[in-house]
């Protein structure tokens, strides 16, 4: 080859570099909005694989795991499935999903949780939706609906977590507080009450309510949404 030749060849690394910053630019004028969701986490991997072309593991995460939310919140011996996705990838990935679920939290912490219900989904869904097992969360709050606690009560397998009324009803009392909000994930992604959500739900109402504890809702939420048990009327 000559050397003319030679110098025509675009150098991969200056072409490496050109698409991040056509990336990142686009990023900054036009938001998440602008990217589709490989090219947001494309953005994601240029901090923790800044050596190598990642357009193509950007679109294998997405393609295994469905959205960016799923590829952030994958537990990780799923995530090592992928060739290229190493510790320190991994460690990125739990760095940002834990700070949008504390950007989700602050959204309700000082506010009556009443009076900011879509931020408490929201907040509920960064915490618990794309979890691969079951979880139950409750948020106890004061005369006020302020928020007094949020506790992860119980933790169980991908179909079933025990949920204990007279605990809940008792550390309510504890930390004086006059609510509960039952929140809890689906794994399966379909947010539909079972028959055993509604039977626990109703026995903790029947429970808490002649010890001056109120039930506000029970949410469940999963990859595809959520519900109220509320709302759909069923408390």
């Amino acid at each position: 080859m000559s050397d003319a030749q030679d110098q025509e060849r675009p150098d991969p690394i200056d072409h490496r570099r050109g698409h991040r910053e056509r990336l990142r630019a686009r990023f900054r004028k036009g938001g998440p909005d602008s990217l589709a969701d490989y090219e947001l986490l494309e953005l994601l991997l240029f901090r923790s694989i800044p050596q190598r072309d990642v357009k193509g593991l950007a679109k294998a995460l997405i393609a295994k795991f469905g959205s960016v939310a799923e590829v952030l919140t994958a537990p990780p011996a799923r995530l090592t499935e992928i060739s290229g996705i190493g510790d320190a990838t991994i460690t990125d990935f739990r760095i940002i999903e834990a700070a949008g679920r504390a950007l989700a939290k602050g959204a309700i912490q000082p506010r009556k949780i009443l009076g900011s219900w879509s931020a408490v989904i929201d907040y509920c869904r960064a915490a618990m939706a794309f979890a691969d097992r079951e979880m139950v969360r409750i948020l106890f709050l004061d005369k006020r609906n302020g928020l007094l606690a949020d506790e992860v009560q119980q933790t169980g397998t991908i179909d079933h977590t025990p949920v204990y009324p007279r605990e809940v009803v008792k550390r309510a009392l504890e930390l004086s507080a006059t609510a509960v909000i039952l929140v809890h994930n689906h794994p399966s992604g379909d947010p539909t009450p079972s028959e055993a959500d509604i039977r626990m739900t109703r026995d903790l109402v029947t429970i808490a309510k002649p010890l001056g504890v109120l039930v506000h809702d029970h949410i469940i939420v999963g990859r595809n949404g959520h519900a109220s048990l509320k709302g759909l009327g069923l408390i």
